[in-house]
């Protein structure tokens, strides 16, 4: 058993708290919040937060609740009774409480929450006398039944679905019929009369609340934001207030901003005389918060500020409130009981990468944070989503249907009614869209295996908005032509019937959905991601610069950014038509004349390839790797091709199969290739060489190319190839009366190499790290086969992450921060950089920074993820 503490819970409200407000890992994030508000004076209904200490208690004793918990709670609901003057199970003034889950970092809609705690067929009579409105205690009394079969009695929510809407067809409802109706579906379901007693639902609704910690869908959600299963959810209790109480009442999510493109407006939606859920699951499409925002939408529904403005001025009033305090923009849950305001919940927003680019950059020109905060406050893993295509203006096809554009981004793929759906057109490597009614927690692992959401109901603040927005995924919902039949694998839009599998294209940034694959485009980064960029760039030590293989790429990298070319494959230049018919002439060479003729003008081809990228890197550092693949990649495959290639190259059929049988190799990865195809073929790479440096000469006498050696495993080998090239760079000069300028470097994708980084820099000016060889070569496993297990390996704990993602840092980076002491202690000057795929990681940036690597070198467009990351890594440190 584990310690207890001193209490197992902690008050807020009536304008106090107890307890740490910011203590998020012991509160949770809705904890913390509501501790928050209370302290700030805001209007937060009383209540008390059970620790996450209890759920880590909970699964650490077989599911048995802690010792001591029992009183607290009593003690708890006595603070809120004597607050109230109601009773908690009182016949005759009885208090109401919701029961809310809250983990240490928000995972939206991925747990459970009962309202409504306390009703009964006693209650619920003395609620209606309270209020005046017997119908509004009936609806809230159906409402908690529904939630509680479905969330603490587990059983299958279709049959009240079914009747809800069965009454519904009818007119008006009559919620007091329904509640016996649900009452009878609970008891039937479950083998029990439904409970009356108000404290056993209230424990029914905290075991629930703790059992959906380890539900499969909010497991997939830690897994798939690496978030962490310790310490587990808090539990709030908290005094009902109701949003379904009348015409004066109502619910509703606002944003402090605009979550979508970041404008300094309130932003949000809300549902008259509705209650909890309504808006965030999105089972009805709400109204906007502002009339801004209603005539933006060209909706003709009456918005919150002109339905109640004193509230909605409140409500503004206190957006302002908590983003002084958190210096950040805010998601807030709120309740309006006849007429009075109450704030039930703040987190930080969910945004897309360009509304937190330009919040930030916002709030540091308002003053509300200064620019470090800016930087801090955008998350960096989202920045590679910033150029999200969208729908080309030019497609001229008009759309299908038209919704809430929820998240920006377009997407086209095959129509999916269900997560299985997603994941099967996942697997064979189709892009899928999930076309749902509404989307509920349970569909978190579609979400993630969809190119993008559809859904005809809901609104901009509802879960799949928030999720999507979270994930990346473009999203349109509140699309109400859409009706989705997903029995029958269909959904109908404007008189078109569409089936499972078929191609739409969604557009999460105007709402639009298309029949068929439309053109996309992608925009601009935008201005004030350009500004956050430059504060990025003015923060940094460790350089951003760019792999490429040609002069679009080399541009590209440029507008991005890239303070250099850090790799430059040059692979290109060996596989265009001509070159590789004098590739394999020259492998099926049968004399030195022969050979000798086909070098030359490879060497001429060569020459103009060069000179075309470096033309366009006038004025960056840019390195070039030498050839790094073995001649089997360049020889011809099939009879057909054989056979003309032999005659092409007058060498019989015979001499053509016996030279291309002799390249074979067992394991092309690990054999003649990179260095070793250097010495073993030291005139191919002596062209390479010239043509590279003569290039340079020919572009910019100043451009001094640096010089790569792949594969490097020995210092004597790569001794041996420097001296070649210098050879070369020789007799470039004695033909030009002036020598050409370089540097040659050793690449460092085997651990041996890494190990004997002080020798190699006795030779190399610089070093530069292949992070995707050398973590192969560690593990001893080929990336591509690696996919088999390692999913499992992350599932059960053994390794916290793809390693080909993030760098292993006890391994592989080990041995760069050896090789980087290694080869300093040699040479103090020894410029140092990475240019695998982890280099745009930012969690291996950070280490990268730690160790003291001078840059890194990514694909182009990860050029502003790196740039951010660089900067909070040095932020960091």
């Amino acid at each position: 058993m584990l310690p207890r503490p001193h209490s197992w819970i902690s008050h807020f409200g009536l304008g106090e708290a107890h307890g740490a407000p910011a203590d998020a890992a012991a509160l949770g994030s809705k904890g913390a919040g509501l501790a928050t508000m209370s302290t700030l004076g805001l209007p937060v209904p009383p209540g008390f937060t059970i620790a996450t200490s209890v759920c880590a208690t909970y699964y650490a004793e077989s599911r048995t609740l802690p010792e001591g918990l029992e009183a607290d709670v009593q003690a708890g609901l006595e603070v809120l009774e004597r607050g109230s003057g109601l009773r908690f199970g009182s016949p005759h003034d009885p208090l109401f409480v919701s029961v809310r889950s809250g983990a240490p970092s928000s995972m939206p809609g991925m747990m459970d929450t009962v309202l409504n705690v306390g009703l009964n067929d006693v209650t619920v009579v003395a609620l209606g006398h309270r209020a005046g409105d017997e119908r509004f205690a009936w609806d809230s009394y159906r409402r908690f039944v529904q939630a509680y079969a479905d969330v603490v009695l587990g059983l299958d929510t279709e049959p009240f679905d079914a009747a809800l809407a069965a009454a519904r067809r009818q007119g008006t409802p009559d919620w007091r019929a329904l509640t016996a109706t649900f009452l009878r579906l609970a008891a039937d379901g479950s083998g029990t009369p439904f409970p009356q007693d108000a404290h056993a639902q209230l424990w029914g609704a905290v075991r629930a609340v703790l059992d959906s910690w380890c539900s499969r869908r909010a497991t997939n959600y830690r897994r798939l934001h690496n978030l962490p299963d310790v310490p587990g959810t808090a539990v709030t209790v908290q005094s009902m207030v109701f949003g379904n109480a009348g015409a004066e009442s109502a619910t509703g999510v606002g944003f402090t901003r605009d979550p979508a493109i970041g404008a300094p407006e309130p932003f949000g939606e809300f549902a008259a005389n509705a209650q909890g859920d309504d808006v965030v699951s999105g089972t009805l499409t709400p109204q906007p918060l502002s009339r801004a925002g209603r005539e933006r939408l060209g909706g003709a529904s009456t918005s919150l500020e002109e339905a109640m403005p004193a509230v909605y001025a409140d409500l503004v009033a206190h957006f302002r409130t908590l983003e002084r305090h958190f210096g950040a923009m805010q998601d807030v849950e709120f309740t309006i009981e006849r007429g009075r305001l109450w704030l039930l919940q703040t987190r930080a927003g969910s945004t897309s990468p360009h509304a937190s680019a330009r919040i930030a950059v916002d709030m540091a020109n308002e003053g509300l944070i200064d620019r470090r905060r800016a930087l801090a406050a955008v998350d960096v893993t989202s920045v590679g989503r910033l150029m999200h295509p969208s729908v080309r203006a030019d497609s001229g096809q008009p759309p299908l249907a038209k919704g809430l554009p929820a998240s920006p981004g377009a997407a086209a793929g095959a129509v999916a009614f269900t997560a299985e759906d997603a994941d099967m057109f996942a697997s064979q490597g189709r892009a899928a869209i999930l076309v749902l009614t509404e989307t509920h927690p349970r569909d978190i692992r579609g979400i993630h295996a969809a190119a993008g959401i559809l859904t005809s109901r809901g609104g901009a603040t509802s879960h799949a908005a928030i999720v999507a927005r979270g994930m990346g995924r473009p999203c349109v919902v509140g699309a109400g032509e859409v009706r989705v039949d997903a029995a029958a694998g269909t959904f109908v839009a404007r008189g078109r019937e569409v089936r499972r599998g078929e191609i739409i294209t969604i557009d999460g940034g105007t709402g639009e959905v298309f029949l068929g694959a439309l053109p996309l485009e992608r925009p601009e980064l935008g201005p004030a991601f350009a500004t956050l960029l430059g504060w990025s760039d003015a923060v940094r030590r460790l350089g951003v610069r760019a792999n490429t293989e040609t002069p679009d790429d080399v541009t590209l990298a440029s507008a991005l950014g890239a303070q250099g070319i850090g790799l430059l494959r040059t692979e290109f230049s060996f596989q265009e038509p001509e070159a590789l018919a004098l590739m394999r002439a020259l492998i099926l060479a049968d004399s030195g004349e022969a050979r000798r003729t086909t070098l030359d003008e490879l060497l001429t081809l060569q020459r103009a390839a060069y000179a075309r990228v470096l033309a366009f890197a006038r004025g960056m550092p840019i390195t070039i790797r030498l050839l790094d693949l073995p001649l089997s990649a360049f020889v011809p495959q099939g009879e057909d091709e054989i056979a003309a290639v032999a005659a092409h190259s007058r060498t019989t059929l015979a001499e053509a199969r016996a030279r291309i049988a002799a390249l074979a190799e067992t394991n092309p990865a690990l054999g003649h290739r990179g260095c070793r195809l250097a010495v073993s073929w030291p005139d191919l790479y002596a062209v390479q060489v010239r043509a590279i440096l003569e290039a340079a000469v020919e572009i910019d006498a100043s451009i001094v190319p640096q010089i790569l050696v792949p594969m490097v495993s020995l210092a004597s080998e790569f001794a041996h190839v420097a001296a070649n090239i210098a050879g070369v760079a020789a007799a470039i000069a004695g033909a030009r009366r002036a020598g050409p300028r370089y540097q040659v470097g050793a690449m460092i994708e085997v651990p041996r190499a890494a190990l004997r980084a002080g020798e190699l820099a006795r030779t190399a000016s610089f070093l530069s790290f292949g992070t995707n060889n050398l973590t192969q070569t560690t593990f001893g496993v080929a990336r591509d086969d690696a996919a088999a297990f390692l999913e499992r390996y992350r599932e059960r704990g053994i390794v916290p992450g793809d390693p080909f993602i993030t760098l292993d840092t006890g391994g592989v980076g080990e041995l760069l921060r050896e090789a980087v002491a290694r080869g300093r202690a040699v040479r103090p000057d020894l410029e140092i950089g990475v240019c695998g795929e982890h280099g745009g990681d930012p969690a291996s940036i950070d280490f990268f920074h730690r160790i003291g690597v001078d840059y890194v070198s990514v694909s182009p467009f990860r050029l502003p993820t790196a740039r951010l990351a660089a900067a909070k890594a040095a932020l960091a440190s």
